[in-house]
């Protein structure tokens, strides 16, 4: 049976994922419930389960009301935010495996953003209809990265190594449409660099479409993203430090 990928924009710019197999779905990261539920209403979709990357509002808060119209619903989310996502039903942690709509995904211990991001991984062999895809949160960006809320730049440094381990065409399916914003200060920071200056045409284009400009691929962040480029946790420092510091 054959996945799809359905990217849902909600809020000002958070995306909200949903994996349609067959009449049954799993959503990542809903920030909130209505146009969630209506999405998968229109869709005759029945809601499996509910993937957490981490306990920020913007991303769990459509969870619970989502949950009263598909009550069986499983919702899996760290078990070292068991705290601050109480009504998870799966408590996981990185390295470990499980199965959703009768796939496996890999669970990746990415703890940066917060003290307990985690990111989930579908392989081509596991689902070659979708995969490889990560479903990394506030982990990896289009053209960025994000901010350190509770962890070092070592560990994002750390997390950005893990998951650019994975294949050059996996899809990066982030929280957030963030992708032009970044990669305007990286054009700032490599005026020189044209395939920088190429692909932030390219999004501009796009968004004044009012497009997406996700998924993005592991393979177009390793040549157009400066924190996946950062040779060192000093380096990816430094980055994080003039983006946050930056007002364009």
């Amino acid at each position: 049976m054959n996945s799809t990928l359905h990217a849902l924009p909600v809020l000002r710019d958070n995306v909200v994922w949903i994996w349609q197999r067959g009449s049954d779905a799993v959503v990542v990261d809903p920030a909130i419930a209505a146009p969630v539920r209506e999405y998968l209403h229109g869709l005759g979709l029945t809601l499996q389960a509910v993937l957490q990357t981490h306990h920020h509002q913007d991303h769990i808060g459509g969870t619970l009301d989502l949950l009263k119209a598909w009550p069986e619903a499983e919702v899996v989310a760290s078990i070292d935010d068991r705290d601050r996502i109480p009504f998870q039903t799966v408590s996981v942690q990185g390295g470990e495996q499980i199965t959703v709509l009768g796939t496996t995904v890999k669970v990746i211990d990415v703890a940066a953003h917060t003290r307990a991001h985690i990111a989930f991984s579908v392989s081509a062999a596991s689902d070659p209809t979708i995969g490889p895809v990560l479903f990394c949160g506030d982990t990896l960006f289009a053209g960025g990265c994000g901010r350190l809320f509770e962890g070092s730049a070592a560990d994002m440094y750390i997390a950005l190594q893990r998951l650019n381990a994975f294949p050059a065409d996996t899809k990066v399916c982030c929280a957030h449409e963030y992708t032009e914003s970044n990669l305007r200060w990286a054009a700032q920071q490599r005026p020189d660099d044209s395939l920088i200056a190429a692909r932030l045409n390219e999004v501009q284009q796009r968004r004044r479409r009012g497009e997406l400009t996700l998924p993005t691929t592991l393979g177009l962040e390793r040549v157009s993203n400066l924190f996946l480029q950062a040779e060192d946790a000093g380096a990816l420092a430094e980055l994080r430090e003039h983006k946050d510091a930056w007002q364009g």
